[in-house]
């Protein structure tokens, strides 16, 4: 299905969202502060995920190789 550049890219892309969803750098977003009213946790841990999900739909729609 996925050949050559564009699977490289999805296999680098699922292990930053692993890293970026695990433990250590959660744990750096877990502050008593607030942006706009919304707690600074759920904010981090939503526009993380709303990046990986928008790097994965720019990997798989790109022309590619």
């Amino acid at each position: 299905m996925f050949r050559g550049l564009v699977a490289q890219r999805l296999v680098a892309l699922f292990a930053g969202g692993w890293m970026l969803l695990n433990f250590p750098l959660l744990s750096l977003w877990d502050r008593d502060l607030s942006v706009l009213g919304v707690p600074l946790f759920p904010l981090a841990l939503f526009a993380g995920w709303a990046a990986l999900i928008a790097a994965l739909a720019w990997i798989v729609e790109s022309d590619g190789d």
